[in-house]
């Protein structure tokens, strides 16, 4: 049984830590006013009758603070990332100059640096739901081990230990929102 309830503790954790990293991932998309490759990551364009990702199809460079640039490995791929990026509704319009693609970044405003950290709360909520999601789980596989014979005490230390790495990868998740807040804020 002790295994077993080593087995549901490490899952919590690792799942928990899946959480974050998506978490990083998503705050990382949500653009502070500086250029960032992060920006088109999850961006596919259609080649060769395949979704493809825009950075397996082009080089992404960041030129200044302000300005990234896409240069696909073939000119035909130029039209397609142009739409790419248009559809995904990102708040820039790309500029094509016939050899390459540049987004310059808008500086931002107050009333749109406040929805940005909107977004990111938004973001972080999910996060936390998750967290919580994977908390409850790990408490029921637990009051079935409980079911199946294990100790009453034994039971209830485990549950306090997941509540404590609940509560641990929240405050995390509260770290990365006070992080982004504090950067999109700056101007």
């Amino acid at each position: 049984m002790a295994e077993e309830l080593d087995l549901i503790l490490d899952d919590a954790e690792s799942l928990m830590k899946k959480a974050i990293n998506h978490l990083e991932s998503e705050l990382a998309k949500i653009r502070a006013g500086k250029a960032s490759p992060a920006l088109v990551d999850g961006l596919t364009v259609e080649y060769y009758g395949a979704p493809t990702l825009i950075s397996q199809v082009a080089n992404i460079t960041v030129l200044d603070a302000r300005t990234i640039s896409i240069q696909p490995w073939e000119r035909n791929m130029l039209a397609p990332i142009e739409r790419s990026i248009m559809m995904a509704n990102i708040g820039i319009t790309p500029q094509n100059d016939g050899v390459q693609i540049r987004l310059f970044m808008p500086p931002l405003t107050e009333e749109r640096r406040k929805e940005l950290v909107k977004k990111a709360a938004g973001e972080g909520e999910f996060s936390k739901v998750a967290i919580r999601n994977i908390r409850r789980d790990a408490i029921e596989s637990i009051k079935k081990l409980q079911k199946d014979g294990l100790s009453e005490d034994i039971a209830k230390d485990a549950e306090k230990g997941v509540q404590e790495l609940t509560d641990r990868f929240i405050s995390l998740v509260d770290k990365h929102l006070a992080a982004k807040e504090k950067e999109m804020m700056v101007i």
